[in-house]
């Protein structure tokens, strides 16, 4: 019998029948791996839990970068919880900010509903303010009617302002991202030459129309400086729950979201769902370039709707494009606003510093949704 060399490569084990059979290897001892899986449904206490961590994570970080930037922890507490909370004058600042916001994540959230990414809420909000002051400008009807009539002319420009690209979408296939983004630049652009030309002030002679009567302004409540723009935004937030979750169209749109082709092969009307949505969507961004320009501003002016379009997109995102949510993130986006301001009035942080503070906010809230969404499992 001849042995086998030492390097020969070792042969198959053979089972009692002959065949070659596969020798056991040792497991190799090792950490392990994290494995994601998608989580199929999450309790409403699970939610809450997520997003109230993320929120406080999100806090922590900011206010460890303001006391790194000399604010101490006293007056951060004082300034951003007591004082917000407690102070008449801060509440109503919140809520001024919180409706024309809510209006914006409401637009965004309904256009989202069919799938339909409407990048381009800043151009129907201009849309929309620019068709209200030329009822003002042009003296169009009656007074006593002119500020229904820029209600009505606000809903009319921003729809039409979305109509193009869903149609180029529904009948090309083009892209809406890219058109409702483009078309942003082409309103603030025709915005420009009307309040450098012939929408300019003539008693001031600065670049906003001119200010509007006391009938085409939104009226104050009587409670700090609110005014009716407040109690629109319930209304339409209210009428756009009814929509979404109650009526038939909610249901048809969550099919749209869901599968549309299955819905067209049963017959559906998901075009016109489509169609209708969107619709809706640029009525009441433009009702929101209404609500700032007759209740805020009370005139068109250059920036007014400078920041709300990506705004009134986080807020949809955020609040899982239901009408409630909305609410709840448009007060909470509106208190970071208002927060920002106190403290570029007070401790003179930069403007760059209050972005950076509001966007570590939002990140940290924004990433708990994965854990919504998500398991995480580790594997050995």
């Amino acid at each position: 019998m001849i042995d086998a060399p030492p390097d020969a490569a070792p042969q198959p084990a053979r089972d009692g029948a002959g065949q070659a059979g596969t020798a056991p290897t040792a497991r190799r001892p090792g950490w392990g791996r994290l494995s994601v899986e998608i989580r199929q449904h999450a309790s409403p206490s699970l939610q809450a839990a997520s997003l109230a961590g993320g929120l406080i994570a999100g806090l922590a970080c900011a206010a460890a970068i303001l006391v790194a930037a000399g604010v101490g922890l006293s007056d951060l507490v004082q300034e951003f919880i007591v004082s917000i909370v407690t102070s008449p004058e801060s509440i109503a600042a919140v809520l001024v900010q919180a409706a024309p916001l809510a209006i914006v994540g409401l637009a965004a959230a309904v256009a989202f509903r069919v799938r339909f990414w409407n990048i381009g809420i800043e151009g129907q909000m201009i849309s929309g303010a620019i068709a209200a002051t030329a009822i003002s400008v042009e003296d169009i009807g009656p007074p006593s009617l002119h500020l229904p009539l820029m209600f009505a002319a606000a809903a009319l420009g921003g729809a039409g302002w979305i109509l193009g690209p869903v149609l180029l979408r529904l009948r090309i296939g083009l892209n809406e991202i890219i058109s409702t983004l483009l078309l942003n630049y082409v309103a603030f652009n025709f915005l420009l030459h009307l309040l450098y030309g012939t929408w300019r002030d003539p008693q001031s002679n600065f670049p906003n129309s001119q200010l509007f009567d006391a009938s085409e302004q939104l009226a104050e409540l009587g409670w700090q400086n609110l005014t009716w723009a407040l109690p629109l935004a319930l209304v339409l937030l209210i009428a756009g729950w009814w929509a979404l979750s109650v009526s038939r169209f909610g249901f048809l749109t969550r099919i749209a979201e869901a599968n549309p082709r299955m819905g067209q092969a049963q017959g559906l009307p998901i075009t016109r769902v489509i169609i209708a949505a969107t619709l809706a969507s640029g009525a009441l961004a433009g009702i929101a370039g209404f609500a700032i320009c007759a209740g805020t501003e009370h005139r068109l002016t250059q920036s007014f709707a400078t920041g709300y379009g990506f705004s009134g997109i986080l807020i949809a995102f955020l609040a899982r494009n239901s009408a409630p949510g909305v609410l709840v993130v448009a007060l909470f986006v509106g208190t970071l606003f208002v927060a920002g301001q106190s403290l570029q009035v007070f401790y003179q942080i930069p403007a760059s510093t209050v972005q950076l503070l509001q966007a570590v906010i939002v990140l940290w809230v924004a990433a708990s949704d994965f854990v919504i969404r998500h398991r995480l499992r580790w594997l050995r």
